[in-house]
């Protein structure tokens, strides 16, 4: 049941009030039962922050929607007055002046004293189309077009346990290639992070990129290691929207990544035994059931060669089950569409691997995008 806000006493009550307890009229005595914003220590829930947090994520999508960033990234220096703002956005009404407000409120712009707007350093960062660490596509379409109106229907998956499965949602068309396209700039920011800080593939020459969505990860890795080629399997209508990209690859890098239709949970693969050197599964093992994540390990080990490695990246909470809150998050998140899932930490992981004929002494696990993911290393014996 919708619960209201209190209902604030009328005008007559208020002087009722003010009489009958002898108060000034500046301080209004508050009404009986009147809430004050919850104050909260450290180890305590900000319960007013987290409650209304949906705001402030819908300001931010809605400031990328309309392009005020780069509106203001493409300005003067001094920045943007708020007619300029309503012209950069086609929007003249005083809405806009509310939005804005609520985005230098967030932090995301700064307001001059003769009401000029800028950027915050993080916002010129990540969030302008120009700039090389962008990746506002990635939370506009996926989180504030897609994941954002999931989350809504999570009380009723909580309870009734019925959701859209991955490969039903990516049935659609739209929805696979606005899922594909907004998640491929954050992927190959991972995949060259992942390559250039913390794995090398040295002469590894084959690699089966397991639910390699649009192959990011296959075109970094095939790029920076010579004589390695890459098989994509996923779904039908990923793999269509994998193609295009792929199609705007350098042509090195387009003949050894091959993209091949497959729902990564079904029992048979499309590839030979002991024919890949690596194993890739980014975002797969918590995106499927708890009861086929280890039936995905004991394919990549049929299918990984004497020696080769099955590199899993994907959220992680810490084995402690406390956090951090981002890895928690987003397996929650991923409850929406996978009701049966599992929210991973490494010792699940590992033991998972251990079970398909890993060996979990020698799996190795690191951190990746700090409090949100983690990769870990198994090897075959």
């Amino acid at each position: 049941m919708l619960r209201l806000a209190p209902r604030l006493p009328t005008r007559a009550l208020v002087r009722h009030a003010l009489r009958a307890h002898a108060l000034p009229l500046a301080r209004p005595a508050l009404p009986s039962g009147t809430r004050l914003f919850a104050s909260a220590p450290a180890d305590d829930i900000d319960v007013d922050n987290v409650a209304y947090g949906f705001m402030a994520s819908q300001a931010l999508f809605t400031g990328l929607e309309m392009g005020l960033f780069d509106a203001i990234a493409a300005g003067p220096e001094a920045g943007l007055n708020i007619d300029e703002l309503k012209a950069a956005a086609n929007c003249s009404a005083p809405r806009l002046q509310t939005l804005v407000t609520s985005l230098v409120a967030i932090k995301s712009l700064k307001r001059t004293p003769d009401g000029r707007y800028t950027l915050s350093p993080n916002t010129a960062r990540f969030l302008v189309q120009s700039s090389k660490q962008y990746y506002g596509d990635y939370l506009k379409y996926q989180m504030g077009r897609q994941f954002y109106h999931r989350m809504g229907a999570l009380p009723d998956v909580m309870t009734s346990g019925e959701a859209p499965s991955y490969a039903s949602w990516f049935s659609d068309p739209e929805t696979a290639a606005t899922y594909t396209q907004a998640q491929h700039n954050g992927s190959v920011a991972t995949a060259k992070y992942l390559i250039k800080k913390k794995l090398q593939l040295g002469d590894a020459a084959t690699m089966l990129d397991v639910g390699g969505g649009s192959g990011a990860f296959s075109y970094v890795f095939t790029e920076a290691t010579p004589g390695l080629s890459s098989t994509v399997l996923e779904l039908p209508e990923v793999c269509r929207t994998g193609e295009a990209i792929k199609a705007k690859q350098p042509v090195s890098v387009q003949e050894r990544v091959k993209f091949v239709e497959l729902d990564a949970t079904s029992p048979d693969w499309p590839v030979n035994d002991a024919a890949y050197d690596v194993v890739l599964m980014s975002y797969i093992s918590g995106s499927v059931p708890e009861s086929i994540i280890g039936a995905l390990y004991a394919n990549a080990y049929k299918a990984l060669k004497p020696g080769g490695r099955l590199l899993v990246h994907d959220f992680m909470v810490d084995n402690s089950l406390d956090g951090p809150p981002l890895g928690a998050l987003w397996a929650l998140q991923h409850v929406t569409v996978n009701a049966d899932g599992l929210g991973l930490c490494p010792q699940g992981v590992i033991e998972r691997m251990g079970s398909a004929g890993f060996d979990p002494s020698a799996c190795e696990t690191m951190e990746m995008i700090t409090g949100l993911t983690k990769l870990i290393v198994a090897y075959k014996p």
